[in-house]
């Protein structure tokens, strides 16, 4: 069964000043988050949760990434991104992970923003009007830190108890005023290698 969408939300945040300074490029945010009903309520533990991942995770990823790029103006403009889910207190974690943790759901937005680095995500189980985190990270760099932001919103009446949040988020630069280098700074000081950060010997 298709996903079944009960509403959408287009939240868009821009920041003009940050540390009492102008910023040169302000900051805009973007998210596109849907609220639907979650595909396993009412079922009990399921033990095989493919089905529901091919009926839904689809059409919800090419619908929250459509309006994403719709408001962006282009994929090329995209420059963080991120993924969340919150499943209501009926589901489990692992309903919110099922429908963001597939090549089938992230895919379309990858693809659409030339992406290289894996989507940064968030999944929990909450209320209704629970904080909606969508952690962002370079789409190309995952070691640029300038790119490392966070998306806040919340839904007054979202997620109901057998209801999954899903959400995208966009940055179309990094944070103003970024001063903090990035990883291959610090491996270089560290002496350690990009691919063992934590110089892992065993």
């Amino acid at each position: 069964m298709p996903a079944e969408i009960r509403k959408t939300l287009l939240h868009v945040e821009d920041t003009l000043i940050e540390g009492g300074k102008k910023a040169e490029t302000p900051l805009r945010m973007i998210a596109a988050v849907a609220v639907i009903k979650n595909p396993w309520a009412g079922q009990g533990f399921v033990e095989d949760l493919r089905p529901g991942i091919h009926d839904v995770a689809p059409d919800v990823g090419k619908l929250l990434t459509d309006m994403i790029i719709n408001f962006a103006g282009s994929g090329e403009a995209v420059e963080g991104y991120g993924k969340a889910a919150v499943v209501g207190v009926n589901g489990e974690v692992e309903h919110a992970s099922a429908l963001i943790h597939t090549l089938q759901f992230g895919n379309f937005y990858r693809e659409a923003v030339g992406a290289k680095t894996y989507l940064a995500f968030c999944n929990t189980r909450a209320g209704a009007n629970a904080p909606i985190m969508i952690p962002l990270m370079d789409k190309n760099d995952g070691g640029r830190r300038s790119h490392y932001l966070t998306i806040q919103l919340a839904i007054p009446d979202a997620p109901g108890p057998d209801e999954i949040v899903i959400a995208l988020g966009a940055s179309l630069s990094g944070r103003p005023h970024h001063r903090i280098g990035d990883r291959y700074q610090d491996l270089k000081e560290l002496g350690h290698d990009v691919d063992n950060p934590a110089a892992v010997t065993s």
